[in-house]
């Protein structure tokens, strides 16, 4: 076991039991509660098993999940290590349900599946900096699959042409090259994070709205599941949940088509990924919201985050083959070392490593001392994008801000390349996707 997951092992028991000695000493007999709202994606069968691994992991005895798949609300409660009384809620009715539980004060985390609204920051504003590394967790990573019936002939689609089908600009699979037939819309409902995302990353930057028929659903699983049954369907669904139908290889402006695999995923490279989340208030004192945000960041955690199939973010490293597209300095290094599974991002317009960079520099240190390359062992690629004078330099300058970081931990870096604005992994047509495009690959020798 490494030294940051046997370290966060303690802590969450650590943070446990003084809540529980706390709450003894004003009533022996009072549960120790916690409330969490949100995102179906998360909540149908992530989060129950991140709360259990978490009361496993801090001592607790006679835990009992109470799952309802139909009204997505579920109860778990367990014996602490000192006799008390565990109480846990928690009800997965979308992402905008967490924090309008969060501002009602009716919950304690909310779990989501697409990143906080300026909205919902200003209305928390009291609970504190509701984007700090505190408050925001990234809790592991999802891909949108876009899936149709298993036999549709159509294994590739761009972003704009998913825009124009869900928009109803596309009507019929024989626009797209397939078979004559109505194309009928599968979509998430209002309050799903999973809609949210598709809206944000496909319509909303071409200015289209979603077809006013399309067939709305609560859970990723029941629209899963229509899909697979009609030959004309497409919809959309979490990673974790394409089931029997099939998933489309998807491409974004200039970038190859790929596959919503967890490699790609992993690195934030397949164009429809996205972060999923908790958000707490960083003034927050329940030893419970505390300790399962903690395990939750542990590698214990992480491991349930891939057991239900989603993409954890402990660190491996990834053999990548050689393409002739590839810039020389960078097919060499795919010739020569492995990339590892995550890539460093930015906040908005600066150079300031963002909150996931911040949890994975943690996690890079540990991995990289465990494998014994902290001396000359990594190389750092920066990427741009071509709105940006000086993409190239401007490259090199974020691989050189992840290598202040590094060397202010001791790990020396062996080399820095900016590879500009070449490779890209999305459009540049918008800000979402130039944000992709602006990181820092990983690679070791």
């Amino acid at each position: 076991m490494s030294k940051i997951a046997s370290g966060l092992q303690a802590r969450i028991r650590m943070v446990v039991f003084a809540g529980l000695a706390c709450l003894s000493l004003q009533a022996h007999t009072a549960p120790l509660q916690l409330q969490i709202n949100g995102s179906n994606t998360i909540g149908a069968r992530l989060a129950p098993l991140l709360v259990e691994g978490m009361l496993q992991e801090s001592g607790a005895t006679d835990i009992q999940l109470q799952l309802n798949p139909d009204t997505q609300e579920h109860r778990i409660s367990a014996i602490s290590a000192q006799a008390e009384p565990i109480e846990i809620s928690l009800n997965a009715h979308g992402s905008s349900t967490g924090f309008t539980a969060l501002i009602d004060q009716t919950g304690q985390i909310a779990a989501a599946s697409r990143p906080i609204k300026d909205s919902e920051v200003e209305a928390l504003k009291d609970a504190g900096d509701m984007r700090s590394k505190v408050a925001e967790q990234i809790i592991g990573l999802d891909g949108l699959a876009v899936i149709v019936h298993p036999e549709n002939p159509i294994s590739t689609l761009d972003v704009e042409q998913i825009a124009r089908i869900f928009s109803g600009q596309v009507t019929d699979w024989a626009q797209l090259g397939g078979q004559q037939g109505e194309i009928r819309l599968h979509a998430r409902d209002g309050n799903s994070g999973t809609w949210e995302t598709f809206r944000d990353l496909v319509l909303t930057p071409r200015q289209l709205d979603l077809q006013a028929d399309a067939q709305r659903y609560e859970s990723n699983a029941a629209l899963s599941a229509a899909v697979s049954s009609d030959p004309n369907a497409i919809g959309f669904v979490g990673l974790a949940s394409v089931e029997q139908a099939k998933a489309l290889a998807v491409s974004a402006g200039d970038s190859r088509a790929m596959l919503p695999s967890k490699e790609l995923v992993a690195t934030e490279d397949y164009p429809l990924s996205r972060r999923l989340y908790m958000y707490s208030s960083p003034e927050e004192s329940n030893p419970l919201a505390q300790a399962l945000v903690t395990f939750t960041q542990s590698q214990a955690g992480q491991e349930i985050v891939d057991q239900v199939g989603f993409v954890g973010q402990n660190i491996t490293a990834m053999q990548v083959t050689p393409q002739p597209y590839m810039p020389d300095e960078y097919r060499t290094l795919a010739e020569e070392a492995q990339r590892l599974s995550f890539n460093i991002r930015f906040t908005e317009g600066s150079a300031r490593l963002d909150n996931k960079a911040h949890q994975d520099i943690d996690r890079l240190l540990d991995y990289l001392h465990a494998q014994g390359k902290t001396q000359n062992k990594v190389v750092l690629v920066g990427f741009g994008d071509p709105r940006q004078r000086g993409a190239e330099l401007l490259s090199r300058l974020r691989a050189m801000t992840v290598r202040a970081a590094l060397v202010g931990h001791g790990i020396f870096v062996k080399d820095t390349i900016g590879i500009g604005d070449d490779l890209p992994v999305a459009a540049n047509t918008d800000d979402d996707g130039r944000f992709k495009n602006r990181r820092v690959e990983l690679w070791v020798y």
